[in-house]
């Protein structure tokens, strides 16, 4: 089925060329079907190739998705067009009177800033709290997955002292839960983050299943026994060359970071990279899109079935 976004934004015209479905704004408002309505709120810098990325696995769901961008920062981007946040985003007072299938909580390049130094912290918190009275499904990327952690379950914010930057080898748990369904045994996911996420600490403090992780880089892929809180620690809706983008970036700014694990051929940063990981990526979109959204949201958004209240299984601060 086709993914529904506003006919001008650029992602139409990449999508299309990239031979996936989309259904321009025109011909959806003449069917009478019932779309997924999904937020993707957008933390990301370049926010152009943020959205390419995930509206084309959006686009390769089997229900059509209509799609709204939200935004919480209006300071001056460096490197998004004002034209085009002004064009395409809206912000968070136009919509949180409404109710959502779906949310997208994106990453954000705020791995060793602490939580209450965030320019829009507040605004954060403010969404992940909405998210639960008016989301049927929200899924947390990378920095916000750290972010939804310390805020429902008063996880503290732990940063190590490297940058985490490669393909990682995943070990799928808990084959029963939809959201792994057609997973392989291990897979691959790209990851880029300092934050830990560490299995034990999860697992003893939380209620959270954990569906996938690596014995080094921890927890990958966790879940609310309802599905309706999807936590994922990496980005497999980076493009091929999104990793060698931010580690060439790294070296010209002087931080001399490590090589990327498992990325580079040979480990040769000379060599073009190559995408090992979007089966996966695909996979796990379709999964979240079909069992954690439509088979459980209602028709009606109105009638938004309250969310269980997160469970911290530690009765002391962490």
């Amino acid at each position: 089925m086709p993914l529904c976004i506003p006919d001008a934004l650029p992602a139409a015209e990449v999508l299309r060329k990239e031979n996936i479905f989309v259904m321009d704004e025109t011909r959806a408002t003449h069917q009478d079907i019932r779309p997924m309505e999904v937020v993707l709120l957008n933390l990301m810098p370049k926010k152009i190739d943020t959205e390419n990325q995930i509206l084309r696995l959006l686009a390769n769901t089997p229900l059509q998705v209509n799609v709204k961008l939200l935004r919480i920062d209006h300071r001056q981007s460096n490197n998004t067009p004002s034209s085009h946040l002004e064009r395409f985003y809206r912000d968070f007072d136009d919509i949180k009177d409404l109710n959502f299938d779906g949310l997208i909580v994106t990453g954000a390049p705020l791995g060793q800033v602490p939580f209450d130094e965030v320019y829009y912290w507040d605004e954060v918190r403010a969404i992940i709290e909405w998210s639960r009275s008016h989301v049927t499904s929200t899924l947390f990327l990378c920095w916000a997955a750290q972010a939804a952690l310390n805020y429902l379950y008063n996880l503290p914010k732990v940063t190590m002292g490297h940058k985490l930057s490669g393909v990682y080898e995943q070990h799928t748990q808990c084959r029963d839960n939809p959201l792994v369904r057609g997973f392989d045994d291990f897979f691959l996911a790209p990851l880029s983050r300092y934050a830990e996420f560490d299995s034990a600490t999860i697992a003893d403090n939380t209620d959270l299943q954990i569906l996938a992780d690596h014995p080094e880089a921890g927890v990958y892929l966790a879940a609310t026994k309802d599905l309706r809180q999807v936590f994922v620690t990496g980005h497999p809706e980076y493009d091929f060359d999104t990793l060698d983008q931010e580690y060439k970036r790294d070296l010209q700014a002087g931080i001399n970071p490590a090589l990327p694990h498992n990325y580079y051929p040979q480990d040769d940063a000379s060599q073009t990279p190559r995408a090992r990981w979007r089966s996966h990526a695909n996979l796990l979109y379709s999964n979240w899109i079909n069992y954690c959204v439509y088979q459980i949201t209602p028709f009606d958004l109105r009638q938004m079935p309250p969310k269980d209240e997160p469970v911290a299984k530690s009765a002391t601060p962490l």
